[in-house]
């Protein structure tokens, strides 16, 4: 701490003072007066420091008095900071004036423009200089004394690898001489070769070694060679992954368990990444769980994992449990849930709820440091995994330390190493922190140093290891500073570089007057030393990305102290007591819905400089999450002194005006925010460094005035639609990086060539559209595009193919935007005009391009030369349409063609004829191609291929039958094959086709309109389909049955791995024969189907069925079917106009989901009561149904919708719901009369465990100011289309998180609307919705 206000805080202090000094703005004697005091008493102040350096480790009386003169130099700070942006604001507003006003103002006497500002400042000014002197007076109890020397000696201790290269004089030779020792292969008796570099103190060795500093070097730690003494633990739990043990579920937990930094999670990543285990898993997933088990989110991030739509979205937990079950159901399936720390049952429970059904071997492998919940699952036996042996851990120490595996070259270190050792008791994570501490040093002293260092004999430590707390107490003070404002992240969140390097600039942790590098290059180099030293860890398989280790984070929160706090979702309400004025700086995991009560501590905060949302969202998700509005409106004001305000990622739709007044703000961050502008007042913004608006899709203008922004660096408009709104004047802001990933040419090609100029050396993606109006190729050559290390690059002409279009200059301009090979991995291009590509597409020179896509180039006649591109993994062609022949010239060269490329997609190709791959050219096309999609090639009819031997999944959409045939020879492995719309492909066709199916899992048939029947019987089907797991056939407006034979093969059962049959819109279906195998049926919309069939006997599996307007089929057949299974789990009858009774359902008393909606002919309800499973109801549209026959709810129903029956529901009568029931929504109309007016009309329906209520179609409801008061647990209430509504329930409104009303009265409009009677309690909600 001494250090941090020594080192980091008051010089800044004092150059702010000197500044201020200087300004005009401050030359009353007053102002003046004071400020020199201060710095009179700070520099006493600051020769105590070093002794309290080495007292406050064991005093907490001395810790106290640094926590006070922290708080008092943020309190300066503030003051300085303050004087600076008047002064600041004074020096614009000359700048702006102009003739009379300029005239007045110089007229004006200096002393009384400065009077208010000195009257303003007089009780804050004299506040500060009284605490200053209680501090100096305080020193004397504490025995603090001035020490002089002893910085010399420590300062070794905090040198860092971080070289100035261009102030290194007269080295250039020895580094010459060195690199060609370090880049050369000269043989030796091992896989390394030593460097040694030699010479007496002080010569410069270590400066020297530093220029080589490979920055990257921890990274290769993660590497599988590197970790030290797993390998028998990796082996034995590899018997577990592999091994096909009988368990009593298809699943079996592979559970890992030991403390924090151990190395659970580095043994799971080789698990999960190892070679047979890849192979022998067909999905995999893996989900960092931590200390907020919340199954919504994690069943999400597996859903997205193992090939869920990631633009899909769920109302609730079932819809995407039930969407997960569908992805996962018959697959063998790794799941590694890491860093549980749960010991509820019922979480896991809820979690599992979609394995069921996976394939028989399927893992799940738990790492946590508790036992408890293992205990609860059976788990008597868990791997535990042990601390590493002395010997391993050396070797590991070494490796950190010295760069290899033991001290044989360092003889003198060996016995202080081991000791070291020791000390970190064999954590994984200790041993490399501190391994990285020394890795710069050498010296016996520094070694012996860090062995008797007292930190070691503390007895409270805060429960953080004595190793990382010495790690830390080794950085220098600008980056223990920096280290500590990471406690603002919360655990395992995913973070980028330049995020967290922005967040320091802005709190002016990167300001050094004393070197020329710019706060980025520092914060740079700053970063990439605590990465060297592990206090950070990049994410597995995402480059970009970086997390901290859990004691990490613990580490960064123990010496953060008391000025900064995270509101984690389990904020504990002690903390919430607390005196909030302290904090400086805090950040939010963001909950889906962010309540006012959480913050309302924060009216008293008004010293926070930093106010950060976390969104606790998968990178790259459009995930947002709601905020109540009155946080913006009565919290966000009184917080004047922010530097750093981020609102990522939250539903606000206007920027708060309060934004404008804070004139210290340096960091704004309104990313995929809603909101439409930028108000004015943020141009008064001096101070503004960042600004961040990425994703605001919305967002369409700048502010008139947003040249004003002087200081600003960065500006990230990425993903908006300002790339061509940037004001013409904005050349003159010379430090601005705008950070754009789309421009367009306009017909003055000077700010498009000005952008590609200033575009960085290493830019991740950059998007050209209207390319069609560059003039001239030349201006583009000399920006010299092939210098720029883009990663992705789109580039894009116009739709319009007319006689303004230049071929020549199109294709001069796409070559010249060529960028350099070393770093492109994903290419589009759109709409380009020339006949024929340049050389440079498909140049092999491209040796990091992994996915092209060429679309709508309608002139194009031949494909380029992309064959030979080493890493091309995925390839789409789109609308190419003159192209009719695709062969040779596409593969260009011999050997292998495609060689990892593993998906390829061509549609919309109408001039397309042929498809050979038998160039005779190279010897092997595709071999690791897995999926294909041809869609709309419906000229396409002659394909000629040898073998596809990894096709695994087949898509054909809208082409000829023999485009099937043929491909579906050369690809006997397909997995996965969906056809649709195929001409020509008859029944006869398609049971040629049949006969290579025998891999196949999933088939998937629609608007197939030759085909009558699927096979001839299922005896036959049996012999080819024999691994056919999920059968969909859709819209084949012809087909009759799925056999000819059905009838001759009443309750045959050949078909036995078919698990899911689905049967939609078949509108000529008449009947369906069943293998006893199938778990989950569905038909949807086949008005003629007349018979379903069970096979007799016993083995039935069917736990799902759903039934949707099959007008023609009798109950009989379905629901009275003596062979129909009792294991029936969800059941779902809709439309079904036959079905009179549903009595039968009481034999399926397994029954969780159950759905009756659209039957007429019901009179009567079933018994709930034999329900035991069921969770979720829904009873609707059934007009002869008498609520009278509900009698007794299921005892754990969760979910009810209920309406539109014979009688309203005010009608129903006292209902006595379990303690359960959580959800319910409520129809009005009715067979009879609605007469519902009001909610007291309701409240008998209305048990006071709900958290959600719905009420919708209720054409009389006027009020529910009344009968809802009791519902005191209710979170989400939604109003739709009840029209005559008028009023809300008041009391109840607070304490909600969602409101929404649907067409309801101009009147309750107006009452809801900002100016309306309900908006002071309704702006506690975070969500709402009225219209």
């Amino acid at each position: 701490m001494a250090e941090l206000v020594l080192s980091a805080l008051l010089p800044v202090v004092f150059e702010k003072l000197t500044s201020v000094l200087e300004n005009k703005i401050t030359r009353s004697k007053r102002i003046h007066s004071e400020l020199k005091k201060w710095e009179t008493k700070l520099s006493l102040i600051q020769a105590f420091l070093e002794d309290a350096s080495q007292k406050e480790v064991t005093s907490k009386a001395v810790k106290q008095w640094l926590n006070g003169l922290q708080h008092l130099a943020y309190d300066i700070d503030d003051i300085l900071d303050a004087l600076a942006t008047d002064a600041m604001h004074h020096e614009f507003t000359n700048e702006s004036d102009q003739g009379i006003s300029s005239k007045v103002r110089k007229l004006i006497p200096t002393c009384c423009t400065n009077f208010s500002l000195s009257t303003r400042m007089d009780g804050k000014l004299n506040s500060i200089t009284t605490r200053l002197q209680q501090l100096i007076d305080e020193k004397n109890s504490l025995g603090l004394i001035v020490k002089d020397g002893g910085q010399k000696s420590r300062n070794r201790n905090y040198q860092t690898s971080l070289v100035d290269a261009p102030s290194i004089v007269g080295r250039e030779g020895d580094k010459m001489e060195l690199l060609q020792k370090l880049l050369g292969d000269e043989q030796c008796s091992q896989n390394f070769d030593i460097v040694p570099i030699v010479g007496m103190g002080g010569i410069g060795k270590t400066t020297l070694a530093r220029l080589f500093r490979n920055r990257n070097y921890q990274t290769s730690l993660v590497d599988a060679p590197s970790i030290v003494g797993r390998e028998g633990d990796k082996m034995e739990l590899l018997q577990k992954l592999l091994g096909d043990e009988q368990c009593s579920q298809n699943f079996d937990i592979v559970p890992i368990v030991g403390m924090g930094g151990i190395g659970k999670t580095t043994l799971a990543r080789l698990l999960y990444d190892d070679q047979q285990v890849k192979d022998r898993f067909e999905l995999k997933a893996w989900v960092c769980v931590s200390d907020d088990f919340d199954s919504f989110n994690i069943s999400k991030v597996i859903f997205h994992s193992v090939g869920g739509d990631k633009n899909e979205k769920f109302a609730d937990l079932n819809l995407l449990q039930a969407a997960l079950k569908n992805q996962l159901t018959g697959k063998r399936f790794l799941l590694v849930l890491d860093d549980i720390w749960s010991e509820k049952l019922e979480d896991w429970e809820t979690l599992v709820a979609p394995f069921f059904e996976v394939a028989h071997g399927s893992k799940i492998i738990i790492t946590t440091r508790k036992q408890h919940l293992l205990n609860k699952l059976g788990c008597d036996h868990p791997y535990n995994l042990e601390k590493l042996s002395h010997d391993d851990a050396l070797s590991l120490f070494a490796q950190y330390a010295l760069g290899v595996k033991n001290f044989d070259l360092h003889p003198v270190l060996r016995p202080h190493g081991e000791g070291i050792v020791r000390k970190c008791g064999g954590l994984p994570l200790a041993l490399k922190a501190l391994g990285s501490l020394l890795r710069t040093k050498t010296d016996e002293e520094d070694w012996k140093q860090l062995l008797n260092n007292e930190i070691w004999m503390l007895e409270d430590g805060g429960g953080i290891v004595p190793a990382l707390r010495l790690s830390y107490h080794d950085l220098s003070a600008r980056l223990k500073q920096l280290f500590a404002y990471c406690c603002l992240i919360p655990k395992d969140h995913e973070f980028e570089k330049v995020d967290l390097i922005l967040l320091w600039m802005a709190e002016g942790f990167l300001h050094n007057s004393t070197t020329e590098k710019s706060m980025e290059r520092l914060g740079e180099e700053y970063f990439q030393e605590l990465l060297s030293r592990s206090f950070f860890q990049h994410v597995p398989h995402k480059e970009s990305l970086f997390v901290m280790h859990d004691l990490m984070n613990d580490l960064a929160t123990f010496v953060a102290g008391e000025f900064f706090v995270r509101l984690d979702l389990d904020v504990k309400k002690d903390v919430m007591k607390t005196g909030f004025k302290k904090f400086r700086h805090m950040s939010f995991v963001c909950e889906t819905y962010n309540t006012y009560n959480k913050f309302k501590a924060f009216e008293r905060a008004n010293s926070l400089r930093t106010f950060l949302a976390m969104p606790n969202a998968v990178r790259n998700s459009w995930q947002g999450f709601y905020l109540s509005s009155k946080i913006l409106v009565d919290i966000l004001p009184q917080l004047p002194l922010l530097r750093v305000l981020s609102l990522s990622r939250l539903y606000i739709d206007e920027v708060p005006e309060c934004v404008g007044n804070m004139k210290h703000l340096r960091y704004l961050n309104l990313s995929r925010t809603n909101i439409k502008h930028l108000p004015e007042n943020v141009c008064n913004l001096y101070n503004l460094q960042t600004l961040i608006v990425s994703g605001c899709k919305r967002l369409i203008t700048l502010p008139d005035n947003f040249l004003k922004l002087k200081n600003l660096r960065h500006f990230d408009i990425q993903d908006t639609l300002l790339w061509n709104k940037m004001p013409s004047g904005i050349s003159e802001m010379k430090s601005l990086q705008t950070l754009s990933n789309k421009v367009a040419v306009v017909e003055n090609n000077d700010f498009f060539i000005s952008w590609l100029r200033n575009l960085k050396n290493l830019q991740a993606k950059i998007d050209i559209v209207e390319l069609q109006k560059v003039q001239s190729a030349r201006d583009i050559q000399e920006v010299n595009l092939s210098q720029k290390r883009v990663s992705k690059l789109h580039m894009g002409w116009s739709n319009v193919f007319d006689d303004s279009r230049n071929e020549k200059l199109e294709k001069e301009v796409l070559d010249a935007l060529k960028p350099h090979s070393d770093n492109l991995k994903d290419l589009n291009i759109v709409s380009y005009g020339g006949k024929v590509f340049p050389k440079c597409i498909g140049d092999p020179s491209f040796h990091q391009l992994t996915s092209v896509s060429i679309w709508d180039c309608r002139k194009c006649t031949v494909l380029p030369p992309l064959g030979q591109l080493p890493s091309l993994k995925k390839l789409e062609i789109r609308s190419l349409n003159k192209v009719k022949v695709v062969g040779s010239e596409v593969l260009l060269g011999t050997g292998i063609a495609f060689p990892k490329l593993e998906s390829l997609r061509f549609s919309h190709m109408s001039g397309w004829e042929v498809w050979s791959t038998n160039s005779g050219v190279v010897d092997v096309v595709f071999p690791r191609l897995q999926e294909l999609e041809i869609v709309d090639c419906p000229n396409l009819v002659e394909v000629s291929f040898e073998a596809l031997p990894s096709l695994r999944e087949l898509k054909i959409s809208n082409c000829g039958d023999g485009v099937l045939t043929s491909l579906i020879h050369a690809a006997s492995s397909v997995t996965k094959l969906s056809i649709k719309i195929i001409s020509g492909l008859s029944d006869e066709v398609w049971r040629g086709v049949m006969d290579y199916l025998g891999a196949v899992e999933e088939l998937s048939i629609k608007k197939c309109n030759e085909i009558r029947y699927l096979w001839e019987s299922e005896a036959e089907a049996s012999k080819v389909l024999v691994n056919i797991r999920k059968l969909e056939v859709d819209n084949c407006s012809k087909l009759v049955s799925l056999g000819e034979k059905e009838e001759e093969e009443d309750g045959c059962n050949q078909l036995t791995s078919l698990w899911i049959l689905e049967l939609m819109r078949c509108y000529s279906l008449e009947r369906c024969n069943l293998p006893n195998s199938i778990e989950k049926l569905k038909i949807y919309d086949c008005p003629l189907i007349a018979s379903v069939s069970f096979p007799t006997g016993e083995g039935h599996k069917l736990k799902s069925l759903e039934i949707f307007n099959c007008e023609q089929l009798l109950e009989k057949e379905v629901l009275l079917n003596t062979s129909m299974p009792a294991m029936l789990e969800v059941v779902s009858i809709d439309r079904w106009a036959n079905l009179k009774s549903i009595n039968e359902l009481t034999c399926f008393i397994h029954i969780t989901k159950l759905t009756i909606s659209g039957c007429d002919c019901i009179e009567s309800m079933v018994e709930l009561t034999c329900f035991i499973h069921l969770t979720k109801l829904e009873i609707r549209d059934c007009k002869s149904m008498d609520v009278d026959s509900f009698g007794v709810w299921p005892p754990i129903l969760g979910c009810l919708q209920i309406g539109r029956l014979k009688k309203p529901i005010s009608k129903f009568g006292p209902q006595t719901f379990p303690p359960s029931l959580v959800h319910l929504e409520l129809y009005g109309g009715s067979a009879e009369e609605d007469d519902v007016t009001g909610g007291s009309q309701l409240s008998h329906m209305l048990p006071s465990s709900l958290t959600t209520l719905r009420l919708w179609e209720f054409e009389k409801l006027e009020s529910v100011s009344k009968g809802l008061q009791h519902l005191t647990s209710l979170q989400h209430l939604e109003i739709g289309d009840c029209p005559k509504i008028q009023d809300l329930p008041e009391e109840l409104l607070p304490s909600l998180l969602s409101l929404t009303i649907r067409g309801c009265t101009d009147e309750l409009k107006e009452k809801t609307s900002r100016r309306g009677s309900y908006w002071p309690r309704i702006s506690y909600i975070p969500h709402v919705v009225i219209y």
